[in-house]
């Protein structure tokens, strides 16, 4: 397994390897069993997976946790190579971002509110560097975890809109066995933090059993995770039942539903999701 660090060398692997069909994982590192689910994937269905690892600066607020943000690239490197990756890409910031780099790729509506609203800034910093990843290692396809939903749908309807000729797949969410879905940031849990982020968890999955018993009034939905996920030590930012494409509002029942949330837990802002009607693999 190769690790490289300049845009040149990414680029010459990407020629070296023409015939290659090459699935990416793009990450931030802090790599956990959700994020090797989606290298596991890559392996499986391209020629050769490579993996990403940049914290990018441009995606934080000035309040935000970049400097805090995990680290660990010993880890990563040997997490990747046992699962059989064929290139990691970690460059520093100054490969990505030298001197002078002011071009940013504002997304379109579907980037406007929730995490959008709740973090601006955060999505043109995320679409400006899967572009230049895409740009650089130039894949076949890309694979994008569930947790992260909005990014998902922002990033494939980039894609799609630029004509970037990459296909962007999303994988389903990796929980631990209680329920907590996998986040590099819950390393920023203390054992009580962790016990009451388990609500969060158990207000979607509330919602995903009334959903199953015929429930499809979206206000009802919202009130359930609501009234679920609100407890000791978890301050609630949203909770939004949302078309799964557009990421608009639902005001009356539909056949499908994303039922988002983001919230405080300690130090940790955490978000999850749960998908309604539909599957992860039928996004388009």
């Amino acid at each position: 397994m190769k690790v490289l660090r300049s845009i040149a060398d990414a680029r010459a692997f990407r020629a070296a390897s023409a015939k290659a069909s090459i699935g990416l994982v793009p990450t931030m590192g802090a790599l956990h069993a959700g994020h090797a689910s989606l290298i596991e994937r890559a392996v499986r269905d391209d020629d050769l997976a490579v993996v990403s690892i940049f914290v990018n600066p441009i995606q934080f607020g000035p309040h935000e946790d970049f400097s805090a943000y995990p680290r660990d690239e010993p880890a990563d490197i040997a997490l990747c190579e046992r699962l059989g990756a064929a290139m990691i890409f970690a460059p520093n910031v100054a490969e990505m971002y030298p001197e002078g780099d002011a071009t940013r790729v504002q997304p379109g509506p579907i980037a406007a509110r929730l995490e959008g609203a709740a973090r601006p800034g955060h999505f043109s910093g995320v679409a400006t560097v899967v572009t230049k990843l895409f740009e650089i290692v130039r894949p076949d396809v890309a694979y994008f975890g569930q947790k992260d939903f909005q990014q998902l749908r922002v990033i494939q309807t980039m894609t799609r809109d630029l004509r970037l000729g990459v296909r962007v797949v999303g994988c389903p969410i990796v929980r631990e066995p209680d329920g907590l879905a996998l986040s590099s940031r819950n390393a920023y849990l203390t054992p009580d933090d962790r016990r009451h982020a388990l609500a969060l968890s158990r207000g979607l999955f509330g919602a995903r059993d009334d959903w199953a018993r015929g429930e499809r009034d979206p206000a009802k939905l919202c009130q359930r995770v609501r009234e679920t996920a609100s407890g000791p030590g978890v301050s609630l930012e949203y909770v939004a039942v949302s078309d799964p494409l557009t990421l608009d509002d639902l005001v009356r029942s539909a056949p499908r539903a994303v039922i988002t949330l983001a919230a405080q837990v300690g130090k940790a802002r955490l978000i999850d999701n749960v998908l309604l009607g539909m599957s992860i693999e039928d996004l388009p």
